[in-house]
């Protein structure tokens, strides 16, 4: 039995089965690549579902955490530490807002999000109590708390997880009309992601997201836009509801914020909005702590300097102009995405998502498939050219091209 096999059968033995990971047990990595416990290489194109953005152990980041690891990691909020204030700033002026509210991970930016939307619309838009609404959109993946899979659509994520929470209601995605028929006087937020990543990196009909931003103005709703996997240089810019002019009034951010050392997360709005909140009434023990600080700070200064935006934009336009053609040959039924992300549906007599990456991957090319025929690309932004080419030629010759 090789070392991987062992430590598969090991994690298989002593684990519960909520992931079904592709047999590869990474030891190392550096930058768009990692190493596996037998020494191969593999060129990563999922980045941690964007939450590596800036690539593996990027050198800015690996260095602020270190920093930060030699003075404090933890206080708790009982207390103020010395890196709190400047995150929150720097936060707000990148999103353009006034408040932070910091968690850790990107379902519980959500449910803060949720927190945040029903005590505003008690509080400021006068919704009677146990009566607020919030509208959101099918085929979403916004995490799998109960609260969260109480709006989902897939099977997987809600099946035997009942009795589910109320106070939602779905609409289809990029469906206006819809959205405007859902919104009602207790309606208190809309909640989008502006790309669905999980359902296939599907991008709104164009116009959609300006028009539900046009439409919760003038209703008196909360826009919130969920920039969790989106946002943070992905899709070419800083988040992806730009592409329409759009800011929302609220962003919910994580993943990429932790520049894949440290889990943060975090809810990003006005002073209007999450001033709503009163000491007690939300909170987080990790929530802002000082190493996740410190790293964050790091990652929001190298989006300020607007590069790896730009560079996803570019290598994204390269990308996508390589994967039409590669649907032109009718290997592939339909490419979607912007910037360096990119969903990929596989004709089926070519394979199932998961075929096609267990062959990419016999090929040292890692990404990961879902809903069946879909695979998903979203390398680091670091990527250079070169080997984005490369996968791609691994790809194509998966695909028999």
């Amino acid at each position: 039995m090789t070392r991987t096999e062992e430590l598969i059968a090991s994690a298989e033995a002593n684990s519960a089965h909520t992931y079904h990971p592709l047999p590869v047990v990474v030891a190392t990595a550096d930058g768009a690549w990692m190493t596996d416990v037998e020494g191969r290489r593999f060129l990563d194109l999922l980045a941690g579902y964007s939450a590596l953005n800036f690539g593996h152990r990027n050198r800015r980041l690996i260095d602020a955490a270190r920093a930060q690891l030699e003075r404090v990691t933890l206080t708790s909020r009982a207390f103020h530490h010395d890196r709190f204030a400047e995150f929150c700033a720097r936060l707000a002026e990148l999103c353009g807002m006034e408040m932070v509210l910091p968690m850790n991970t990107g379902a519980e930016a959500v449910e803060s999000a949720v927190k945040t939307a029903r005590k505003w619309g008690y509080k400021v838009k006068g919704v009677l109590d146990g009566m607020a609404k919030i509208v959101v959109a099918s085929d979403n993946f916004h995490g799998r708390t109960t609260t969260i899979i109480s709006f989902s659509t897939d099977p997987e994520a809600r099946a035997d997880f009942g009795p589910y929470t109320p106070g939602f209601e779905i609409v289809p995605y990029g469906d206006l009309t819809a959205m405007r028929e859902a919104v009602t006087e207790n309606t208190v937020a809309v909640l989008l992601e502006p790309i669905q990543g999980e359902a296939g990196v599907l991008v709104p009909p164009t116009g959609y997201l300006a028009g539900v931003r046009e439409l919760t103005r003038e209703r008196n709703v909360l826009f919130i836009a969920d920039e969790i996997q989106s946002g943070l240089g992905r899709t070419g810019r800083t988040f992806a509801c730009e592409h329409e002019g759009v800011v929302p009034d609220m962003y919910v951010l994580g993943k990429a914020l932790g520049g894949g050392v440290v889990p943060v997360s975090a809810v990003v709005s006005s002073a209007e909005v999450l001033g709503v909140f009163r000491p007690g009434e939300h909170g987080s023990t990790f929530g802002g702590n000082p190493l996740a600080c410190a790293v964050a700070i790091e990652v929001i200064a190298m989006l300020r300097s607007r590069e790896f935006q730009a560079r996803s934009a570019e290598l994204g336009d390269h990308l996508h102009r390589e994967l039409a053609v590669l649907r032109d040959t009718g290997r592939v039924t339909q490419v979607r995405g912007r910037g360096l992300w990119a969903g990929i549906d596989i004709t089926p007599a070519y394979g199932t998502g998961r075929e096609v990456s267990e062959k990419l991957m016999d090929r040292g090319v890692l990404v990961k498939d879902t809903h069946g025929a879909t695979i998903r690309i979203a390398p680091p932004l670091v990527i250079s050219k070169e080997d984005l080419d490369w996968g791609l030629t691994q790809l194509r010759a998966v695909l028999g091209i």
